[in-house]
């Protein structure tokens, strides 16, 4: 059995030979030998992690020596060897969160045939690679363009540092964004008023809108004798993204990829994503680990797409997500009423139900069908549920039947 100084000598290796065999794999962007690739490095990679986790651990921080006399040699050595480990298992760990991502790209981008047989991932072999034939799907989540830019390696920072100072920049502005608290935006606040009544002090709680006038408000109920403090306005609710190794990995492709734009691409991507996929369908996908299910609050992130709008406010695309993942989870129990509507198609339908988007719109933005959204629309009108999910159906109306059979049908069907 190696030491655990073999073992991370041997981690290190396999990450440098990964960094200098990956720009190779994209010359002639080989699908099947990419997923084959990918797949063989990361059951390399989670074998070494397993051993080397068993072996080291979770290391909390190394004391700082303040006063370099008490400062013990043979401490000093100790400590500095502890950091390396951790630091290795720390870039296995991001050189894998990178090989899940690439994999589960290409999952959601492509199916392999061998003749009319789809072959799953876990039993590709090398030698059916020139034999399996690679078919685009319909509907494509993630990026493809990102995939020369993920950081196989592990070696987030030391591949940022060789790239120019406008990416490097863009870097961390995508990783300010994926690292941002989110916010619940109340409607109200909520308010302490302290004030004299009969000689008395008296202290009472009430609400008021946002965009009130508040002095002005409490002077016409209490006088001129009172006091006021805010109880509750904003509240903060967790990152967008709990992996640390998945936000360095996306900010570097993006920044990479984009200079300018890559927060941009960023934000349009995860926004499709969430609006193509059902809630148990995000479970199963690879393609953000660590990303949320669902969304309850603000991310200023989704706003940086729809700025250029004219009916634009602040919260504008997350407040979409938000009203996705509300209906989805209505629709859990009435989902046998559009049984044929694929997820990807009532994102869509979804969309088009609680925006200003037209039918173009939904389906330029999502990058779906305009004919199969029309038609998911038509089914969704047939079963009633426009109804029972939005406020305003108004925009439903040019999808109803126009004849008076049909009409008649409809309203039996409905009930």
């Amino acid at each position: 059995m190696p030491t655990t100084e073999e073992l991370i000598a041997r981690v290190n290796k396999t990450l440098d030979d990964i960094a200098i065999d990956t720009p190779g794999l994209f010359d002639d962007f080989n699908v099947p030998k990419l997923f084959f690739v990918f797949k063989n490095r990361l059951d390399i990679l989670k074998d070494l992690e397993e051993e080397l986790e068993r072996r080291v651990g979770e290391l909390g921080p190394a004391p700082v020596f303040k006063d370099k006399k008490s400062k013990d040699p043979h401490l000093s050595w100790i400590y500095r060897k502890r950091h390396y480990r951790s630091l290795t298992l720390e870039r296995l760990r991001a050189a894998i969160t990178a090989h899940k991502m690439a994999l589960a790209i290409l999952d959601s981008n492509y199916t392999l045939k061998k003749g009319k047989v789809e072959i799953p991932l876990e039993s590709l072999k090398k030698s059916d690679i020139p034999k399996v034939k690679v078919v685009e799907k319909p509907v494509r989540l993630g990026r493809i363009d990102i995939l020369p830019y993920l950081a196989y390696s592990g070696d987030v920072l030391r591949l940022l540092g060789q790239r120019g100072i406008d990416i490097r920049e863009h870097f961390k502005f995508i990783k300010s964004k994926l690292r941002e608290e989110g916010t619940v935006r109340k409607e109200k606040f909520r308010i302490e008023v302290e004030y004299w009544e009969d000689g008395k002090l008296k202290k009472e709680k009430l609400d008021l809108p946002v965009d009130a006038d508040i002095e002005g408000e409490l002077r016409k109920r209490f006088g001129r004798r009172f006091r006021w403090r805010v109880l509750s306005y904003v509240k903060t609710v967790g990152v967008l993204i709990n992996n640390h190794y998945t936000v360095d990995n996306l900010a570097l492709a993006y920044s990479t990829l984009n200079p300018k734009d890559g927060a941009r691409l960023l934000a349009l991507d995860i926004f499709r994503y969430y609006f193509l996929t059902s809630e148990k369908e995000r479970e199963n996908i690879s393609l953000y680990p660590g990303i949320r299910s669902c969304i309850d609050c603000h991310y200023s992130l989704f706003d940086i797409p729809f700025k250029e709008r004219t009916d634009f406010k602040v919260g504008f695309g997350s407040l979409l997500l938000i009203r996705k993942c509300e209906i989805e989870k209505m629709l859990v129990k009435k989902r046998s009423d559009i049984t044929r509507l694929p997820n990807y198609v009532l994102g869509g339908v979804i969309l088009y139900g609680i925006s200003s988007f037209t039918e173009e719109e939904v389906a330029n933005l999502l990058e779906i069908d305009i004919g199969e959204l029309r038609e998911g629309i038509r089914k969704f009108v047939v079963s009633g549920l426009h109804k029972v999910v939005f406020s305003d159906v108004s925009k439903f109306e040019k999808f109803m039947p126009k004849s008076e059979k049909a009409k008649k049908f409809l309203e039996l069907l409905q009930g």
